[in-house]
């Protein structure tokens, strides 16, 4: 479910300084978009659920104020670092 993006870029989301159209063109089109508080927000998510095996999962929500300026951001992962 959802699709695979760049999670390796979180790193580089400015809070008060990355735009939408940063976002944009560094994670391409998001999985999933809302509205939070009256404010946009972008899901990039990829889900990979198994009955058998662990399952694996991240995700990033991206939330942009008034100006479509990143306002603050969450990154998850079931992911194990190697």
């Amino acid at each position: 479910m959802g699709h695979e993006f760049p999670a390796g870029q979180v790193q580089t989301i400015r809070i008060g300084e990355t735009t939408q159209n940063d976002i944009f063109t560094t994670f391409g089109t998001p999985w999933r978009t809302g509205i939070e508080n009256g404010l946009k927000t972008w899901t990039y998510g990829n889900y990979r659920y198994n009955a058998f095996t662990e399952s694996e999962t991240e995700d990033l929500v991206i939330k942009f104020d008034k100006r479509g300026v990143v306002s603050s951001y969450t990154y998850n992962s079931t992911k194990r670092s190697k």
